[in-house]
């Protein structure tokens, strides 16, 4: 069961921390005091009934700020002052710190990795049926009821799948089933840790930890004061904004807000995805249905091309040349505006990867994910719904703005193929969340997916599932779909596209 769209406490306390992190930017002359003082304004005494568990609650917040400030969590055994690195991050630069994912320590529940146990809905039954059918003989009745010896469970999960009354619960750690790549460790105490190494940042453990005990970095503090130098700042908004900051805020509207904060443009991302799926297209008719290339796979989602470079290296090859709409749109505007700085807006937390990186330039400066600016909207009280725009948000076509949905790049690609390429033929395959995009690329390592197109989308249901968002994916699906039908054109122009992409 998915916490997505449920305005949980640990959404609460998030979006406060995102907003007091950006009034720190705007308001505060004593940066440092300000930064001490804040998780005694979020976590008041008056309100919270246990008082033993204020302490720790600050603790967290604590940490919880350092990371929205793109600083790292203090080791617990160090004497780390809260506010050490922050003037190393009071910069209107870029700034990051690696890792990008962490867990809270001292937000852990600890909660058990894969374990069954028998409910209080146990009948004792005369049947037993959970102890005969045991492969290990685990089960045993203790005072009439059924009782699982944690030593000899195998975790087959026989025993649940015949309980009549359902009585036997399998409890298993939200952040680790919410892990494709099985990232997430065990320390010596039996909290969560992630593992860099395997990690590809898509941030589903984040959306899945009951606890909060899991936050990436930010960069609203940094835009901010990048907002402030008074230099150029221009924006690329990802299609998947679509609903995310209410149902009548249209890209216009948006826009208008952004422009209001200081930004002097803003951009679709779709444009670049526009260029992209042109791109791929003739990649497709080129490479893979002449055979030159077994299969090709897309590349706009950073946690797909990571999962894909880190487990399945032979099949780096395959992975489309195409920019990604992110670093794409970034070269358009940098063509326009090349003295500007660039943020991208969207749902996704890897993207901060990728604007990081530096085998291919991306040309982008800060990323930050809607619910970072649902923050900075709040700390300035600025509701996009109320304002009337006098600019368009506009360019794109149906197909660029449909990367936002699971399927969306590959039908986009399938369409200009179609169009550009009458006589060739496509195959389709698409895989949603990371378990599902492993086992697309083993069928296609083991020659199974051979003359395919396939799209991969880290998050379940494609980017509009995003770490960063704010929506019910089922209200965002709806929301982008209608995005996608108000475009003027469904697909781009071959030529028009093909020249952009020389200029890039």
């Amino acid at each position: 069961m998915s916490m997505r769209g449920i305005d949980t406490e640990v959404r609460k306390i998030r979006r406060r921390i995102f907003t007091e992190v950006a009034n720190l930017a705007y308001d505060s002359e004593n940066l440092k005091d300000d930064m001490e003082a804040l998780p005694y304004t979020i976590v008041r005494e008056e309100d919270s009934a246990d008082y033993g568990s204020i302490y720790r609650k600050r603790a967290i917040v604590r940490e919880r700020i350092r990371l929205a400030l793109g600083l790292s969590l203090r080791p617990e055994n160090e004497p780390v002052h809260l506010t050490q690195g922050l003037e190393e991050s009071n910069i209107d630069e870029k700034y990051y710190e690696p890792p990008l994912m962490q867990v809270i320590p001292s937000a852990c529940n600890a909660c058990p990795e894969n374990m069954y146990k028998v409910t209080d809905r146990c009948m004792g039954c005369t049947a037993h049926p959970c102890q005969e059918v045991c492969p290990r003989g685990a089960i045993s009745f203790k005072d009439g009821y059924s009782h699982i010896d944690q030593e000899k469970c195998i975790k087959c999960g026989k025993c649940k799948a015949v309980c009549p009354y359902d009585a036997i619960s399998h409890q298993v750690r939200p952040c680790l089933a919410a892990c494709g790549v099985a990232a997430i460790k065990n320390d010596d105490k039996g909290r969560a840790y992630i593992d860099p190494d395997i990690c590809v940042s898509c941030g589903q453990c984040m959306l899945s930890c009951p606890f909060g005990a899991i936050a990436d970095k930010s960069q609203i503090f940094q835009l901010i004061r990048a907002l402030q130098s008074g230099k150029k700042i221009i924006a690329q908004v990802a299609p998947s904004f679509a609903g995310q900051f209410g149902a009548n805020v249209d890209g216009d509207k948006l826009k208008a807000a952004l422009i209001g904060m200081g930004f002097t443009d803003v951009y679709e991302t779709a444009l670049g995805a526009d260029l992209g799926c042109v791109t791929e297209a003739k990649h497709y008719h080129e490479e893979v249905a002449t055979g030159k290339k077994a299969f090709a796979l897309t590349s706009c989602c950073p946690s797909w091309s990571v999962l894909a470079r880190k487990f399945f290296p032979e099949t780096i090859d395959n992975i489309s040349n195409a920019l990604t709409p992110m670093v794409a749109t970034a070269r358009l505007i940098k063509v326009d505006h090349p003295d500007a700085r660039v943020v991208f807006i969207g749902p996704c937390a890897s993207k901060k990867l990728e604007a990081s990186r530096r085998t291919v330039r991306s040309d982008v400066d800060f990323v930050i994910t809607f619910e970072e600016l649902m923050g900075i909207f709040a700390s300035r009280g600025i509701d996009p719904a109320d304002l009337v725009s006098d600019t368009k948000l506009e360019g794109a076509t149906g197909a660029g703005r449909g990367y936002g949905i699971a399927g969306g790049v590959a039908a986009a690609i399938e369409k200009c193929v179609h169009d550009f390429y009458p006589d060739t033929d496509v195959h389709i395959e698409h895989a949603e969340g990371l378990s599902e995009c492993k086992k697309m690329l083993m069928l296609a390592k083991a020659g199974k997916k051979n003359g395919c197109l396939i799209e991969g989308m880290a998050c379940p249901g494609g980017c509009i599932a995003g770490a960063g968002t704010n929506l019910d994916l089922n209200v965002a699906a709806k929301a982008l779909d209608s995005y996608v039908k108000k475009a003027d054109k469904e697909i781009p122009d071959i030529d028009n596209r093909q020249e952009s992409m020389t200029n890039l």
